[in-house]
């Protein structure tokens, strides 16, 4: 860390005190001008903003103008993600691969086309020339997030042609990014936990003829060992990201950049750093922190009414990271329940006595089953909240042996395929810069020279 002279200290802790005065938004103000926060809409729902044809997840329906509940749906070019999971699961085959296919080119491929595509991504995921060494080996990051942001960005020096948008290069560049970021993230994992961890650096070469997920976790690996069990529950999860419609912040960060015409690299790279976001796809380590927390103060991990104690803590933000949110609960658009949730919570629910984490299990279960009553008591607001896909994700990443600094970079690895499919459909068919508006609420200040302030 950079040592601060006392006077940067001094400075600093001086403009910090005195920005609230000169800088102050009344919140009053946002219900005056009427301002969608967070562009929702009164009911909850997100403010339409386009259109697409990527994928879609819907959690509820409007009967005479009030939103109600429904079970959430999520479609990857129409179809149902269930349908997908259940397909490659029926196969005993890994699906990842698949999903991407899908989400770029917008059908489904036949076995031909799969393998061929299959082909292409062995042959596009290889490093470029001295970049392991330039951009992963030095300046090595304690966040991996980061280090992916910086990664993606990076690959633009290395590539020919990085500006042309044509739908030709669009998909060249989305093809080499999703093959690459299962390599960096692993790389850029082992040489954190040399510099910060003092363990030994051990990268390994991806393999030819290993899905995308059998080579992360081979590179990620010191002894490059992993079973087929685990491989295979990695791409589900992989699956279950890897897309999740227009309006979540990350994949709208890289909308929002790919209608300014800018290339991919930095589009992609922006969302890599929406996606970090704990209000976003770094709820899953949350989730894990506030179970670690709960876990440690709740004596009887059985008693209910200890446990909702603690959740009222949490709430009340006497507890907790003190932002009175308990993660895992509660989506933008789900309401009685995440689709993606109950197939992770499933697995969890059928691992935990082989792992002997059962009563870890037992307890997030509790969280989700306590919450709502909790949620509606302290809050007094009765709508229905069910669990997300964070709060058992982090669990089975757990029983995969997977560090929680690489939870939401898995969750990168994945959804940089729908990324792409939304950069590339938000490039050809957008038409338009996006430019919401704010509201200024500033009051005409006369300047005042130098000398008379």
């Amino acid at each position: 860390m950079i040592a601060y002279s006392e006077k940067t200290a001094t400075f600093l802790k001086t403009v910090c005190e005195e920005y609230p005065k000169n800088n102050y938004i009344d919140p009053k103000n946002y219900e005056n001008y009427s301002v969608k926060r967070g562009l929702r809409n009164s009911n909850s729902t997100g403010v339409l903003a386009g259109v697409t044809r990527v994928g879609t997840a819907f959690g509820s329906y409007m009967l005479d103008g009030d939103r109600m509940p429904m079970d959430g749906k999520l479609m990857y070019r129409g179809i149902d993600i269930l349908d997908i999971v259940n397909g490659v699961l029926d196969e005993e085959r890994f699906g990842f691969e698949e999903s991407v296919y899908l989400l770029l080119f917008g059908h489904l491929p036949n076995k031909e086309q799969l393998e061929e595509f299959e082909t292409v991504l062995t042959e596009l995921r290889n490093l470029p020339e001295h970049y392991v060494d330039d951009m992963i080996l030095k300046a090595p990051s304690p966040d991996i997030m980061n280090k992916l942001s910086r990664g993606i960005l990076a690959l633009y020096s290395y590539d020919d042609n990085p500006d042309d948008t044509s739908l030709t290069n669009m998909l060249r560049q989305s093809m080499e990014i999703i093959a690459r970021v299962p390599i960096i993230v692993a790389n850029a994992f082992a040489v954190k936990r040399h510099k910060y961890d003092n363990e030994s650096l051990v990268l390994h070469h991806p393999q030819e003829g290993l899905s995308l997920a059998e080579n992360f976790l081979r590179t990620l690996r010191r002894n490059g060992e992993y079973t087929l069990a685990e491989a295979r529950l990695l791409d589900i999860c992989m699956i279950l990201h890897a897309e999740h419609g227009g309006g979540n912040n990350s994949t709208f960060a890289c909308r929002v950049l790919s209608s300014s015409g800018t290339d991919t690299y930095a589009a992609v790279s922006a969302a890599v750093g929406s996606l970090k976001g704990p209000k976003h796809g770094g709820a899953n380590i949350k989730v894990m922190e506030m179970f670690e927390e709960i876990a440690s103060n709740v004596k009887d991990w059985k008693d209910e009414d200890e446990i909702s104690d603690y959740l009222a803590k949490i709430i009340q933000k006497k507890a907790g990271d003190g932002s009175g949110l308990i993660y895992g609960m509660g989506h933008a658009v789900y309401t009685q329940s995440d689709p993606r949730c109950n197939i992770l919570k499933q697995y969890a629910k059928d691992l935990a006595p082989k792992h002997g984490m059962l009563d870890q299990f037992e307890l997030l279960e509790t969280v989700e089953k306590l919450t709502p009553s909790v949620f509606a008591k302290f809050k007094n607001d009765t709508k229905t909240i069910a669990s997300n896909v964070d709060m058992y994700s982090g669990l089975v990443y757990k029983m995969l042996d997977i560090p929680p600094e690489l939870y939401t970079p898995i969750f990168a690895i994945a959804r940089v395929s729908g990324w792409c499919a939304h950069r590339i459909e938000e490039t050809i068919y957008g038409g338009r810069i996006i430019r919401p508006a704010y509201k200024a609420v500033l009051q005409n200040v006369k300047y005042t020279a130098l000398q008379d302030r």
